[in-house]
């Protein structure tokens, strides 16, 4: 993975973040030394948002699958909730 110091970038600015991204879905920012930050553009971002919510989809659908479920009202889904919250 490609590497960006916060030196670079704050003297080359948005123009080091894009010559990074040539080439690369991440560039790893380091701070002092130490790997801080990760940039990527914006269409990558999307993609890996898209596949935790596919990710959350399935574990959900799994969930449902293997009966690991409470059907409830609302009134007593609150209440389960506050008691998790505040027990008794």
């Amino acid at each position: 993975m490609q590497h960006l110091t916060a030196n670079d970038l704050k003297t080359k600015g948005v123009a080091a973040i894009e010559a990074s991204l040539e080439g690369q879905t991440e560039v790893v920012v380091s701070v002092r030394g130490k790997d801080k930050y990760v940039v990527m553009d914006l269409a990558h971002y999307h993609y890996l948002r898209e596949c935790e919510l596919e990710a959350a989809l399935a574990e959900s659908r799994a969930n449902l699958a293997e009966g690991k479920f409470v059907k409830e009202s609302a009134e007593a889904h609150l209440t389960r909730l506050d008691k998790l919250i505040q027990p008794e």
